[in-house]
């Protein structure tokens, strides 16, 4: 694979899309794209973090697994993000369970290089860094909208913020995925996308939900999702 090439699949990443071309250079040799295929399940709860992961078009959920074998959603990440970065930077251990749930590539490296690198360039710590104020910004409005608002309203949240990642009015979004980024049973998903067909918002085939009514589903959604966007677009110019 030629360099120009290389490089132009890393960038597809919003962060490493942003960095300085002398910051890029310095990372640019420790990246590696690698596969991310639907369900993989990248970390498990308390596993060492190795490596960290640049998402291009996947889409990954941090997900909290109960002792009643149910699970949540605690965050998304999509092309806009890194993740493995800041549960290494304190315990060097998971979180919760990282799971594919759109399948797409990413750029990999391993996490001691990545914090050499770090190290070597304030520029770079600053950029990572104030994507985490962002990810603090979105889980932190995420437990006030799943404690306030209604689960009509954060189905299209959860929609709207999914196409952002793909760009794709077709989303590859299942009902079980949706419940658990929503927290929900699965039989409350089916109700709620239902009346959101019936209102002629969405549309649903096999495994895809596609936006029908772009202004009615932003309408429809919390606001959160507007206040989550403009979290990451302040702090991360030209993220979405």
């Amino acid at each position: 694979m030629k360099n120009g090439t290389k490089a132009a699949i890393h960038r597809r990443n919003q962060l490493l899309a942003a960095l300085e071309p002398d910051d890029y250079l310095l990372l640019e040799p420790h990246l590696e794209v690698v596969d991310l295929p639907r369900g993989k399940v990248v970390y498990q709860t308390g596993e060492q973090i190795r490596h960290t992961y640049f998402p291009h078009d996947a889409v990954i959920s941090l997900v909290a697994v109960l002792q009643d074998g149910g699970s949540v959603e605690m965050a998304l990440f999509g092309r806009e993000s890194v993740f493995g970065f800041m549960s290494a930077l304190i315990m060097h251990q998971s979180f919760g369970r990282y799971v594919t749930q759109i399948a797409g590539t990413a750029s990999r490296i391993a996490l001691d290089r990545l914090r050499d690198v770090i190290d070597k360039r304030e520029s770079i710590r600053r950029l990572l860094f104030r994507y985490t104020e962002a990810l603090l910004a979105q889980t932190l409005q995420s437990v006030a909208c799943n404690a306030i608002h209604g689960v009509e309203a954060r189905c299209c949240r959860a929609i709207l913020s999914t196409r952002d990642r793909t760009d794709k009015d077709d989303i590859p979004l299942t009902h079980e995925i949706l419940a658990e980024m929503l927290g929900v049973q699965r039989s409350t998903v089916s109700s709620v996308t239902s009346t959101l067909q019936r209102m002629g918002l969405i549309s649903q085939g096999r495994g895809t939900i596609r936006i029908t009514d772009h202004d009615g589903i932003e309408e429809t959604a919390c606001e959160c999702y507007h206040a989550i966007r403009q979290s990451f677009e302040r702090l991360l110019p030209g993220s979405r």
